[in-house]
C-alpha cells in the first residue's frame, strides 16, 4: 500500500465544490426569469425567445461534447477556466444588447450555452470519478445544485433586475459564474492512479431482476447498441415534459390567475422540486436499481403533464401549483438518470465522452419545447402543448419498459 492513500474525506470536499459551481451554472434554466426584461425592452416575441432557449440547449450539448473530448488532453483545470471565460463573455455581451436578437443568440445561446455545457460535463465527470460506489447519489447531488439554481440564483437575478436593472443583472451573474468556475478549476482534479476508492459493485442487480456484468464500453460500442438508442429516446421524451414547462412556467401560472410575484415564486417552487427530484432519484438509483427508478420517473412525468393539463382546462391555480411541483420533480429525475444510467450500463473509463453523447437528448427535448411554443402561439391555448407532452410521457414509459441490458 506504499504510495497509496484513501480519498474518503477529500472526495466529499470535491462534491461540495462541484455542487456550488453547478448551482451558479444552472442559471441557464432561469431563462423564464431572465427573458422577461428583454421582451419588455425590445418587444421580442415568445417564439423568438423560445428559439434562444433551444439554441442554448444545442450549444450546451456541444459544449459538453467538447469537454468530454478535451478533458483527457487538457485536464479539468484548463477546461473549467476556459468555461468560465467563455460564459462571462456571453453574459457580458447580453449586458450590452442594443436590440439585435442575433447578439442575444450569440451571447446567451452560443457562448453561455457552450461555456456552461463544458463546465457541466467536466465537473460531473471529474467528481463522479471519486464515487464508483455511489453513482446515483453523486450524480443526484450534483444535479440538485444545477437544478436549484433557478430558485437561488434566479431570485438574485430577479432582485437585480428589479433594482439596478437587467443589464447589471446579466453582468453581475456573468462575473460571479466566471469566477466560481475558475475557482472550481483550481480546486477539482480527478483521482490519481495511487488513490484508493471504494470498489464499484461487480454486478448491477436491481430489485426488478436486472443482472449483468459491468464493463467499459467505448463511445462507438455504446452507440452501436440498440439499448442505448431506446434509453436515449426514453430520456428525450421524459426531459421534453419538464423542459417545455420550464420554458413557459411563469406565463403558464399567470394564465390561471397567479399574480406576477406568485408566478415568479412558482418558478422557484418548480426549481426546488427539480433539485429534490435529482437527489432523490440518485438515491433511489443506488438503492432500488435502474428499472424501478426509471419507472417511477416515467409515471411522474405522465402525472405532471396530466395534472398541469387539467389545471389549465379548469383554470385552477392550486392544481397548477401541484402540476408544476410534479413537473419539477419528474424533470429532475431526467439528468440524474442520464448520468447514472450511462455510468452503470457503459462504465467509467469512457464516461466523459459517453455522457456528452447521451446528453444530446437535451437538443431533441428543447426542440420539442420550441415546437410546443409554436403550438401555443397557433392555438392560443396551453391545452395543445400539454396534450402533446402527455403523449410524449406515455411514449417514454413504453420505451423504458423495453430496456433490458446494455
Amino acid at each position: 500500500m506504499s504510495g497509496k492513500r484513501q480519498a474518503f474525506p477529500v472526495r466529499w470536499v470535491y462534491l461540495g465544490v462541484g455542487v456550488a459551481a453547478l448551482l451558479f451554472a444552472g442559471i441557464i434554466y432561469g431563462w423564464s426569469i431572465l427573458k422577461a426584461p428583454l421582451a419588455d425592452a425590445f418587444g421580442w416575441t415568445a417564439p423568438q425567445l423560445a428559439l434562444n432557449f433551444t439554441l442554448t440547449m444545442w450549444f450546451f450539448c456541444v459544449g459538453g461534447f467538447v469537454g468530454g473530448i478535451a478533458i483527457k488532453r487538457l485536464g479539468s483545470r484548463v477546461m473549467l477556466i476556459l468555461a468560465g471565460a467563455v460564459t462571462f463573455l456571453g453574459f457580458f455581451l447580453i449586458s450590452r444588447l442594443n436590440g439585435s436578437i442575433m447578439m442575444l443568440y450569440i451571447g446567451y445561446g452560443v457562448l453561455a450555452g457552450t461555456g456552461i455545457g463544458i463546465a457541466y460535463n467536466v465537473i460531473i465527470s471529474t467528481v463522479s470519478a471519486w464515487f464508483p460506489d455511489k453513482k446515483g447519489t453523486c450524480s443526484g447531488t450534483l444535479m440538485m445544485g444545477f437544478g436549484a439554481s433557478a430558485l437561488v440564483v434566479g431570485n438574485l437575478a430577479s432582485a437585480l433586475i428589479d433594482g439596478p436593472g437587467w443589464r447589471t443583472a446579466y453582468l453581475t451573474l456573468g462575473a460571479c459564474l466566471g469566477i466560481i468556475l475558475v475557482i472550481a478549476g483550481l480546486v477539482l482534479r480527478r483521482p490519481s492512479d495511487g488513490t484508493i476508492l471504494p470498489e464499484a459493485p461487480k454486478k448491477e442487480i436491481a430489485a426488478g431482476g436486472e443482472d449483468f456484468e459491468a464493463r467499459d464500453y467505448t463511445t462507438g460500442e455504446m452507440m452501436r447498441r440498440f439499448t442505448f438508442w431506446r434509453a436515449f429516446l426514453c430520456i428525450v421524451c421524459l426531459s421534453a415534459v419538464g423542459n417545455t414547462v420550464i420554458s413557459f412556467a411563469r406565463d403558464l401560472a399567470l394564465s390561471v390567475g397567479a399574480s406576477a410575484a406568485l408566478a415568479t415564486t412558482l418558478v422557484g417552487v418548480l426549481s426546488i422540486c427539480n433539485g429534490l427530484g435529482r437527489i432523490v432519484t440518485g438515491a433511489l438509483f443506488d438503492k432500488m436499481g435502474r428499472k424501478k427508478t426509471m419507472l417511477i420517473a416515467n409515471v411522474l412525468a405522465i402525472a405532471a403533464a396530466a395534472t398541469t393539463l387539467f389545471a389549465v382546462m379548469m383554470g385552477s391555480l392550486p392544481l397548477c401549483v401541484i402540476g408544476l411541483g410534479i413537473t419539477g420533480f419528474s424533470y429532475g429525475a431526467s439528468p440524474t438518470i442520464s448520468s447514472a444510467f450511462t455510468s452503470a450500463f457503459y462504465g467509467a473509463k469512457h464516461f466523459p465522452l459517453n455522457f456528452s453523447v447521451m446528453n444530446f437528448n437535451l437538443v431533441a427535448a428543447s426542440s420539442m419545447a420550441t415546437a410546443a411554443s409554436g403550438l401555443l402561439v397557433s392555438t392560443g391555448s396551453y391545452v395543445g402543448p400539454l396534450v402533446f407532452l402527455l403523449v410524449l410521457a406515455a411514449i417514454s414509459l413504453l420505451l423504458d419498459l423495453s430496456i433490458k441490458k446494455p
